[in-house]
């Protein structure tokens, strides 16, 4: 779909922030099949309704504290960037162009050429990436980079159950050690499923230490014949939380850092679930990242015109100080418009 965030947010008043988190529950959906999510309806250029007609205005959202650590000093050597990413289908599908049904076709290269300015206006080292096809889409995606700047030349592919879809990091930093998880699998009534984009496991050495990143893309919200979808994203989101326990109970110190698009929303069982239990030594942190303007969300479904949060970066207990929490954010500049139905988040880690 043709994503048109950057219109809104020029337009958009100040009571927005509240209407985006009264309205979560819309989640990226698998484009190919669906209708509903065809792009064919862009988001209307006029202001969004009236408050009267969602929820009562809300006080203007508070201001984003300064940062802690200027940006050279973020870019001094010392902090590393880490860049997550749903990129809205880089690979090849069916898909509509000009208003066609096309089979058989890549991303197309305007909204290519925006998703590597965005990634390239926030100056990653890591890059986590969900929604790419194959190795021949992470090598697009890394010429792409390379033209505008920025050589991201280690890369890391995970393939699940989804045979369309993938995960990958990349990384400035040779890439460590990999694991690749096994038995990711789950009983619904009389049928097994398999976890659909499996799980991303990722040791990078950094100039701030070595840090072990496990990316997800969860079940959309998309309805399916094979089952509940809700079911089957709360069942992914207990085998992702089978292997975070795992690594802390062998390695309480273990440096996680735990990321991508969850497709729902915070108090949401399935976010709950890969959060953890209360705040205890395996429960994570959750980066509340913000915008320019102090909002949250970070996906827009166009069909419905509904604003969400349903991408998350969390750590692990032993790295909450290692976090520069200030700095860290949701990107929402000029480059993100036309790029895809999510924006990026930015997470800077020191040592």
């Amino acid at each position: 779909m043709k994503l048109r965030i950057l219109p809104v947010l020029k337009i958009a008043p100040g009571f927005l922030g509240a209407f985006f988190l009264v309205f979560a529950g819309s989640s990226c959906k698998d484009k190919d099949k669906s209708s509903d999510w065809s792009g064919q309806s862009p988001p209307p250029a006029a202001p969004a309704p009236a408050p009267a007609k969602t929820t009562p205005v809300a006080t203007p959202a508070p201001a984003v504290p300064e940062p802690a650590i200027s940006e050279e000093e973020a870019l001094d050597g010392t902090h590393v960037r880490l860049v997550t990413y749903n990129v809205e289908n880089w690979l090849t599908m069916d898909r509509y162009v000009k208003g066609k049904q096309v089979q058989g076709a890549p991303k197309p290269e305007s909204e290519r050429h925006a998703v590597t300015e965005a990634i390239l206006s926030a100056k990653p080292d890591i890059l986590g990436v969900s929604e790419i096809g194959d190795e021949k889409d992470v090598k697009d995606l890394q010429k792409h980079l390379a033209d505008a700047g920025l050589t991201l030349p280690h890369f890391h592919l995970n393939r699940g159950a989804d045979a369309t879809r993938s995960l990958v990091i990349l990384s400035r930093f040779p890439i460590g050690k990999t694991v690749a998880h096994e038995n990711l699998s789950y009983q619904l009534g009389a049928k097994k499923y398999g976890m659909q984009r499996g799980i991303l496991d990722a040791t990078i050495d950094t100039p701030a230490g070595a840090f072990r990143f496990l990316g997800v893309h969860l079940k959309s919200k998309r309805e399916v014949e094979e089952g509940d979808q809700e079911e089957m994203r709360r069942q992914e989101a207990h085998l992702f939380r089978r292997e975070i326990d795992s690594i802390l109970e062998s390695d309480p110190q273990a440096r996680l850092v735990v990321y991508g698009d969850f497709n729902d929303t915070r108090q949401s069982p399935t976010v709950k679930t890969v959060h953890g239990p209360g705040n205890g030594p395996r429960s994570l942190n959750m980066i509340a990242l913000k915008d320019s303007r102090g909002q949250y969300w970070t996906h827009y479904w166009d069909f419905q015109d509904v604003y969400t949060r349903i991408d998350y970066v969390l750590v692990s207990q032993a790295l909450r100080r290692s976090v520069e929490w200030d700095m860290s954010k949701i990107i929402d500049n000029e480059a993100v418009a036309g790029a895809s139905d999510h924006r990026p988040l930015l997470v800077i880690l020191k040592k």
